[in-house]
């Protein structure tokens, strides 16, 4: 294992993660955490993002389908756009709610991404939001969503299973969070 300490070691190391598929996680080290870090992100195009945990009076997960993996509405924050607002208007839009009502931020996931070429970094920040199951749920088919679904406990820990990484974290903090 070599040391980290110029970006074309870390492009290096990002290239030989890649080709080893059953490697979940790669661990960068040097000298300087900080600097591994500027190193690692001038790599990437950063993409600021935001996404709703939202709960309904039963209890239960908004979930969304999207490319055949069930997921939790998010998007990209826009230009001026503060990002708790970035939340509520991604949740709006790729589940047809209308009665959203905003919460406290539960947490932030960071993932990474090859679209055309380029590397993104992508870092969400989740937010705790109220719902109301009585709204009718519409799938934002132009963002490749299928379905739009509430998800009780037993659902809940079945997406868990299947989802995204970096989703298990969100997933776990939500339901500390409505206990």
């Amino acid at each position: 294992m070599k040391a980290v300490s110029t970006s074309a070691d870390v492009s290096a190391a990002l290239d030989e993660w890649r080709v080893r598929p059953e490697a979940e996680a790669l661990v960068l080290h040097g000298c300087d955490a900080e600097r591994i870090w500027e190193l690692f992100r001038e790599l990437y195009v950063f993409v600021q993002a935001a996404g709703g945990c939202v709960t309904d009076e039963r209890g239960r997960l908004l979930a969304i389908r999207r490319l055949g993996v069930w997921d939790l509405p998010k998007g990209k924050v826009d230009a001026g756009e503060a990002i708790d607002d970035a939340a509520l208007r991604e949740v709006r839009e790729e589940c047809g709610l209308v009665t959203l009502e905003p919460g406290r931020k539960l947490c932030e996931t960071w993932h990474t991404y090859e679209r055309k070429g380029r590397r993104h970094l992508k870092r969400t920040d989740w937010y705790l939001m109220r719902g109301n199951s009585h709204d009718p749920l519409v799938a934002q088919a132009d963002e490749d969503i299928t379905e739009v679904r509430w998800l009780d406990p037993a659902e809940v820990k079945a997406m868990r299973a299947a989802t995204y990484p970096s989703l298990r974290q969100v997933l776990d903090v939500w339901g500390e969070a409505v206990r």
